[in-house]
């Protein structure tokens, strides 16, 4: 095996799901997290495993934070690293039962993480600090990227939008911040009074273990994808990293100059996925403005972490999937407009990017649902986390066991009660270890620059207090899911919050008032006709009004003949149902 063949690159989840996408505090800084470093290496319950109670010492007591952003990140870590769904059931269902905040907390204390990778998880929240020199001249100097960009690497720029989905943003960032990462691991008898790293100080093979959370590589192209612990302890780069297996340790500077030479863009990341993934038609793909709408994913070739679905101007249509294909996938949509998407699947995790008019349907998603300088979307969703930046006139529909996350730039944000189902909605909800409680939909939490929002200070650097509001009762529908499936969930999971099931009987009771009214009026025949003519009339008027007339015409099964043309890899949402208007409806005429 040669040592060229080796490839070491970015993973792509600590990025995309750890990374909260706001600039952090400032004492997270590397300053602080150095200091961090030395003092969980000597005090009891700090390492290996940190508690949350160590954790909320140190934040809070240290660090100054906020108690409740302290759980975020301590919350949002463990969400990364995963458990199995048994886990994540029996964890819902022990917070479910806790009445007060001492039931909570002791709850919460029965968590650890693994210390050396959470002090990494806070490390790469640098991925998304607003630097005065990028904002200048648009790239960080000296920069690793100075070559002119190929027509691939601004396609993959233009898709990801932003640093978290942008897998040349996390090379750049790994290659620029490698021996700050590396510092991080060295134990405090190496370093000096004042933190700083020691000549032919070395990095132990138990520490390096940590580094399986931000890095992972092969051993040559279509080899198996390993922890990048594993191919820096055998031949060729055991020798190169200056691997001694007597002392199971790496000097740090061989080590280093080792990772740099062998750091490549991840193959299973967004440009990859551009350039090489499998791209996908639907029936019914016409020319001109859809012409340039794509759907391409890797999930044929990409191991578990990194299989990905990106799904790009969209525009005017429904696209509806149920399929293997996008379970635990990173689904990416982007620029979207007046579409109505259904992904019907048990998701990883889901990101709305630069989309307007347009609603959205989601299986549960495992992790987070991130919506990203939105215009007037409306989202229904179960997911871990839900997460709104930059954003106006958005709707959200959730389920979810975490607080919802206001990050700054948004406008007129309406939070509601998951209102919507359909037939296997709850078998997948038990795969993905997502619960009906604790809902958390109606409890936000606004994150500004700093930390969190304080109502005393006047800053632009924190979200306004009144970017939202939770959707009021008078407003609120239910939302029928139009398609047939396989599968026993006959409602809304969990119910309906007593106010809004209130809502929706006293709705549904004016509509029996209606209907008694109409059927004892004593009307004769050409009447009735005439009666007949006219609410149709106002009924195909409100349609058009609210738009619901292109979401009932988009769901019109397509001609025989245009489903048979298209992609053998299509499987769309089977059969046909009527919607509460007694519209017909059927198979979606796009499908990936």
């Amino acid at each position: 095996m040669e040592a060229d063949a080796v490839s070491i690159w970015p993973r792509m989840e600590p990025f995309l799901l750890g990374a909260l996408q706001v600039a952090p505090p400032s004492k997270l800084s590397l300053h602080y997290l150095r200091k961090m470093a030395s003092y969980v290496r000597t005090r009891d319950g700090c390492f290996p495993s940190m508690s949350w109670p160590m954790w909320r010492h140190i934040a809070c007591g240290k660090l100054q934070l906020h108690e409740d952003l302290a759980w975020l990140y301590f919350e949002t870590f463990d969400l990364l690293i995963g458990h199995v769904p048994e886990e994540r059931l029996e964890w819902a269902e022990c917070l479910s039962q806790c009445s007060n905040k001492s039931e909570l907390d002791q709850q919460r204390s029965r968590l650890s993480v693994d210390t050396l990778q959470f002090l990494l998880f806070l490390y790469i929240q640098q991925l998304n600090r607003v630097s005065l020199r990028t904002s200048l001249i648009g790239e960080e100097w000296p920069s690793m990227r100075a070559r002119s960009p190929s027509r691939s690497d601004r396609e993959a720029k233009t898709s990801s939008q932003n640093k978290n989905w942008d897998d040349q943003a996390h090379l750049s960032f790994v290659q620029s911040h490698l021996g700050e990462i590396l510092e991080l691991l060295v134990e405090p008898g190496q370093l000096s009074q004042s933190g700083q790293v020691l000549r032919g100080c070395q990095i132990s093979l138990d520490a390096l273990r940590s580094l399986a959370l931000l890095l992972e590589g092969s051993a040559g192209p279509g080899r198996a994808v390993q922890p990048v612990h594993r191919l820096l302890t055998k031949p060729p780069l055991q020798t190169q990293a200056g691997f001694c297996s007597a002392s199971r340790c790496f000097p740090l500077q061989k080590l280093l100059l080792c990772l740099q030479n062998r750091l490549a863009l991840n193959p299973f990341g967004i440009t990859a996925c551009l350039q090489s993934g499998k791209k996908l038609a639907w029936a019914q793909q016409v020319e001109g403005s859809m012409k340039r709408a794509r759907i391409a994913r890797n999930t044929h070739t990409a191991p578990p972490g990194s299989k990905m679905v990106l799904m790009s101007q969209v525009f005017k249509q429904t696209l509806a999937k149920t399929s293997d294909k996008l379970n635990g996938a990173n689904i990416k949509i982007h620029r979207c407009a007046d579409a109505f998407i259904y992904l019907l699947s048990p998701l990883r995790s889901v990101s709305l990017d630069k989309c307007r008019d347009c609603t959205v349907v989601l299986g549960p998603v495992e992790t987070s649902v991130h919506i990203h300088s939105c215009q007037n979307l409306r989202v229904m969703c179960v997911s871990g986390r839900i997460a709104i930046g930059v954003s106006s006139r958005c709707t959200i529909h959730t389920l979810t066991p975490t607080r919802p996350l206001l990050l700054p730039g948004n406008t007129d944000i309406t939070l509601g009660p998951f209102h919507t189902f359909y037939p296997s909605l709850e078998d997948h909800m038990g795969s993905v270890g997502l619960a009906v409680v604790p809902n958390a939909w109606d409890r936000p939490l606004l994150v500004g620059t700093e930390g969190l929002f304080n109502p005393s200070l006047n800053s632009s650097s924190n979200p306004a207090p009144l970017c939202y509001r939770l959707l009021p009762p008078a407003e609120f529908n239910t939302v029928v899911v139009p398609f047939e499936m396989e599968g026993d969930t006959c409602e809304v999971p969990g119910g309906l919050p007593p106010l809004y099931q209130a809502a929706v009987e006293e709705k549904e009771k004016r509509i029996q008032n209606w209907q008694k009214t109409v059927l004892e009026t004593p009307l004769n025949k050409q009447q009735k006709q005439q009666f007949q003519d006219l609410v149709e009339v106002k009924f195909h008027e409100w349609l058009l009004e609210t738009g619901h007339r292109q979401e009932l015409d988009s769901l019109i099964p397509p001609a025989v003949n245009s489903l048979k043309d298209s992609t053998t890899d299509t499987q769309a949402v089977n059969h046909t149902r009527h919607m509460r208007t007694g519209r017909a409806v059927g198979q979606s005429p796009m499908a990936c």
